[in-house]
């Protein structure tokens, strides 16, 4: 039994999402107000992160994802790192075309929005030519390369941020043109937002008073540290009459944390949608 059980580990230890998982990807870190005169900066679009590697598409956490044929035969024979999107404040929708099983014709609202290209040499702009030159060669509406701004100074980053954020989008990434492609969180690509954007387990949920009554008013959620609070902002009428299930993982936005480290005004943005028969994130 105990053989059984250790094969049974190296069998998922070395399968294809695990090693994903544990060779990483990009990650951003924060922007600290540090300079960052000449690097490259992009609207940080709010879709979801997909990783091509030539021959399958996988979600940010391994996962393997159900893109059509059509979709598929699009894509370079070279690995490109980008983001599933449609448009500004329609995550949900981009969620469910995505982790559909059965993926149809709604792929077509969708665009793959490529902000590098793993394995190429040179600085960020240089990799990314090698998919420019490739998409000459082969014109498809569904694979886009995303802009890069060279950034002045830490002003023009603040200018661009409002920009974006404005046209209600969720921010900017900023990069260092000259670093590698690195697999791991790291300080050359960073994210700059005017509030932080955590997740939590619903725990509970509390009536509505006045216009809501009948309906949730708040829903209890605990954090990965144990802390449990209430979130009430940001819930649509829908999200009201049909509430976050008890134990369903949430996104939400706030504004720093406390001393006792709870999140100040927290807002509600999603739900993190998961493979019933996994039992697991598909997205991240």
């Amino acid at each position: 039994m105990r053989l059984f059980v250790v094969l049974l580990s190296l069998l998922f230890w070395f399968s294809p999402v695990t090693l994903l998982a544990k060779e990483n990807i990009l990650l951003l870190k924060t922007w600290k107000g540090q300079d960052v005169s000449g690097w490259l900066m992009s609207e940080k679009l709010d879709g979801i992160r997909a990783i091509w590697d030539g021959r399958t598409l996988r979600t940010r956490g391994g996962k393997e994802v159900a893109a059509p044929q059509w979709f598929m035969k699009t894509l370079p024979p070279f690995a490109i790192d980008g983001e599933l999107w449609s448009r500004r404040g329609n995550f949900q929708n981009i969620q469910t075309i995505v982790m559909d099983h059965q993926p149809g014709e709604r792929w077509q609202e969708l665009t793959y929005n490529i902000f590098d290209v793993p394995d190429a040499e040179g600085g960020l702009q240089h990799r990314l030519t090698k998919l420019a030159g490739w998409l000459q060669l082969h014109p498809t509406p569904y694979i886009h390369i995303l802009e890069q701004i060279p950034c002045r100074n830490n002003a023009h980053l603040e200018a661009f941020r409002r920009e974006i954020e404005a046209k209600g989008g969720e921010g900017v990434v900023v990069r260092d043109p000259d670093a590698p492609y690195e697999k791991k969180r790291t300080a050359n690509a960073l994210k700059v937002k005017s509030f932080e954007d955590d997740e939590c387990v619903v725990t509970a949920h509390h009536g509505g008073k006045g216009q809501f009554v009948g309906m949730l008013g708040a829903f209890s959620c605990r954090l990965p540290n144990g802390k449990v609070f209430k979130i009430g902002s940001g819930l649509k009428k829908n999200d009201r009459l049909n509430p976050p299930a008890i134990g369903a993982t949430v996104t939400f936005k706030h504004q720093g944390w406390t001393n006792g480290g709870k999140p100040r005004f927290p807002v509600f943005l999603r739900v993190r949608i998961m493979k019933p028969e996994e039992n697991t994130i598909i997205v991240d």
